[in-house]
């Protein structure tokens, strides 16, 4: 055991080094794309174009180049660490590994595995009571903490109340959310940096096979980028004014338990039924589909634009229609999700009552006499895996392929004090607000649908959001 800590800890030391050698390099790539940017500006004729175009289709290549080597070095350092902080947790007392290397509380709570916690048991519960207390004798969380009680009995709002919840909490709702959010699991997830609009790639296309000694420029690529923006998404949170008298230990656990559910839950409306940019909020796979032209804001240089609200937001005679007829609408209308460019797997949102309702027209009889729903979780003959999520309206299914949903949060997490006089409809509590930072939007729209089983019109403009 200790042998092998021994090994890993070298390892990581390596590949850190390695990825500092990479991260150095930087700077040499935003020079080459200045100086590439005033060549294309003064490019007079065909033949300085053409050398430019060289020059481009060299730069493209070798920062792509560069950008996989940094996220290959990363993961490996990632997976090298959880699998050190394993080791070390199953390592016995009385025969330690020597003289490990001291690692942070945030890192701490990666021996276990959050996202497989039973929604009874919070998080901040679930970790060794060794590592919460180390969490909580961190001076950044003592401070946290202390501030967030003497917010108690506020009536008005606080000039600078806003917290910004210590980086070991942080890293516990991010990961916690995924118990409470059914869909970011499932979307193209990326971090951002920064607080203003950022292009990020959607669609990166396949390689091109050529000759050795081709000239890359004669292949057009093209990247779609589509831009996101730096939305606040505030979930409310009151706190009855006797818990913030509890100890550290018991507040910080309903802090970081109450910011995971109430944003995981928003995050998964927004990814359906989110408004868009005039609302200041990402935009959901329905409210995409119902669009009949194309917003004035659209970024130019993501995919074409295309009108769905047709081919894309369907009906199904569920009433009339039972046994293989049934499935056989279903699975022409689902088909519609077609696309090249999802490299995941299908997958379905509904309410449990069109849930049980499809179970309903999955009745067979088992080889053994027994009356069974051919619904284990996923869709029969369509396929795909089922989240059953209350805030879709009934008979409504909205669904695709969910990696071509592109999903950008800020780093940070803030908490604030109620600003709007909520405080003063809630008896004896203290009403906060957990605020990330977040955009998203459908890369391929078309590679999802929105279908009523009940023959209606499905829902794309009066479920709430928000």
């Amino acid at each position: 055991m200790a042998l092998k800590a021994r090994m890993l800890r070298r390892q990581i030391e390596r590949k850190k080094a390695d990825l500092a050698a990479l991260e150095e390099l930087d700077a040499g790539f935003t020079t080459r794309e200045a100086e590439l940017t005033t060549a294309i500006a003064e490019a007079e004729n065909d033949e300085q174009q053409a050398a430019v175009a060289d020059e481009v289709a060299a730069y493209e290549t070798d920062l792509a180049a560069h950008t996989e080597a940094k996220d290959t070095l990363t993961r490996e350092i990632a997976q090298l660490e959880a699998d050190l902080a394993e080791l070390e947790a199953n390592t016995p007392a009385n025969n330690p590994a020597p003289a490990p290397e001291e690692r942070s509380a945030a890192h701490m709570y990666t021996a276990i595995n959050i996202r497989a916690l039973p929604k009874s048991q919070r998080v901040f519960d679930a970790l060794p009571y060794e590592q919460r207390n180390a969490i909580l004798a961190q001076e950044d969380t003592k401070t946290f903490l202390r501030q967030l009680r003497s917010f108690k009995g506020q009536t008005r709002a606080v000039t600078g109340a806003e917290l910004l919840v210590p980086t070991v909490m942080l890293d516990l709702i991010m990961e916690n959310r995924y118990r409470y959010s059914k869909l970011l699991n499932r979307v193209r997830y990326r971090f951002l940096r920064g607080t203003g609009k950022q292009p990020v790639a959607g669609l990166i296309p396949p390689a091109v096979w050529v000759g050795a000694c081709k000239r890359l420029n004669n292949i057009t690529l093209v990247f779609n980028e589509m831009t996101l923006d730096n939305y606040k998404n505030a979930g409310i949170i009151p706190v009855c004014n006797s818990d913030l008298e509890d100890s550290d230990m018991d507040l910080a656990a309903f802090i970081v338990e109450a910011i995971s559910e109430s944003i995981g839950l928003s995050d998964d409306m927004a990814i359906i039924y989110g408004k868009g940019t005039a609302y200041s909020m990402p935009l959901g796979i329905v409210t995409r589909l119902a669009q009949t032209s194309a917003p004035s804001d659209y970024p130019i240089n993501a995919p074409a634009w295309t009108d769905l609200h047709t081919s894309n937001i369907l009906k199904v005679n569920g009433a009339s229609l039972s046994g293989a007829a049934f499935w056989e609408a279903l699975t022409i209308a689902t088909g519609n999700t077609f696309t090249r460019y999802s490299r995941g797997d299908q997958s379905w949102a509904m309410n449990s009552k069109t849930y049980n309702f499809l179970k309903g027209k999955a009745i067979a009889t088992s080889v053994t006499g027994e009356w069974v729903a051919l619904i284990g979780g996923s869709l029969p003959i369509i396929s795909g895996q089922i989240d059953v999520l209350e805030f879709i309206p009934d008979y409504d299914i909205v669904g695709g392929y969910f990696d071509l949903y592109l999903w950008g949060q800020r780093r940070g997490l803030t908490i604030g004090m109620d600003d709007m006089g909520l405080i003063n409809r809630v008896n004896d509590q203290t009403v906060f607000f957990g605020r990330e930072r977040a955009d998203g939007m459908p890369i391929v729209p078309g590679s999802f649908v929105v279908v009523n089983i009940n023959n209606q019109d499905p829902i794309t403009d009066s479920v709430p959001v928000g």
